[in-house]
């Protein structure tokens, strides 16, 4: 495992976040598109590879975190301005979305 210098963790803007909604991008098996309050006047639009682990409807509603200061990424036409953490097993067999345990306001700063 490579190490980095606390300075280089201290660039990541992760944070607290809800999805609002969440649907399938059509034309793919993988791809789920979200909605997501980052505590920003505006929610984030946010894809994810996620839909053979999640239905879009199980995703509502969630707390979950986020990376929030990655580049923008057009993916399949659609703007993915953010990235949901998930933890998984080797070789991808399972996957969970990383959620907050009780109640946290969104745009909470994880550090």
């Amino acid at each position: 495992m490579d190490r980095i210098a606390f300075d280089e963790f201290a660039k990541l803007d992760i944070r607290i976040g809800k999805i609002l909604s969440a649907s399938t991008v059509q034309g793919t098996e993988r791809l789920i598109h979200m909605s997501v309050d980052i505590g920003e006047p505006e929610p984030r639009s946010i894809v994810a590879g996620m839909r053979q682990y999640y239905e879009p409807e199980e995703m509502t509603g969630k707390s979950v975190v986020v990376l929030t200061n990655l580049q923008p990424r057009n993916i399949r036409g659609i703007l993915s301005d953010g990235m949901i953490l998930a933890a998984s097993t080797e070789g991808f067999q399972t996957v969970k979305l990383l959620t907050v345990d009780g109640d946290m306001p969104v745009g909470s700063k994880i550090s």
